[in-house]
């Protein structure tokens, strides 16, 4: 289904904010990040001290989806996924970095403001692999999905 790989990957550069689903010792949570792919891997960054991190390095699986905010259910599309996260360090940081200013040239060395650089000081940077994924689009049915095979 090459179609649909390359539909889901042209959504997904559209789009800008995934929301994580975590599992912690205070029960299930949901954040939104801001996010950069690289194919079906995502990078993101996000405070080592937020209860979303917390919940990925006590256990680093979760889900994930990227949608709109759709007011039909006939115009609903979105992502839907499962993977892992693992926090980047080194060269791996520094690219997913320069990847992630691509997209974001807020970021970028020289033109980011102060609070942005000093934000950026603070942060970890993260990689999410999904294991599995769907594309839901009830322009073809309500609930209509399909699976994305992923390599």
């Amino acid at each position: 289904m090459p179609e649909l790989r390359s539909e889901v990957l042209d959504y997904l550069t559209a789009h800008h904010v995934m929301t994580l689903a975590t599992h912690g010792t205070q029960g299930p949570w949901a954040a939104a990040v801001f996010y950069v792919n690289s194919g079906f891997t995502f990078t993101f960054l996000s405070s080592s001290r937020s209860r979303h991190a917390k919940d990925l390095a006590a256990n680093p699986v979760c889900a994930a989806t990227i949608h709109e905010d759709y007011h039909e259910w006939s115009e609903i599309k979105g992502i839907q996924m499962e993977g892992r996260v693992t926090m980047l360090s080194g060269t791996d940081r520094l690219a997913a970095t320069r990847r992630y200013a691509e997209k974001f040239p807020l970021i970028q060395p020289g033109q980011a403001p102060a609070l942005i650089k000093a934000a950026l000081s603070r942060v970890a940077w993260y990689e999410f692999a999904p294991t599995r994924c769907y594309f839901v689009n009830n322009a073809k049915g309500f609930g209509h999905r399909d699976e994305v095979q992923l390599p």
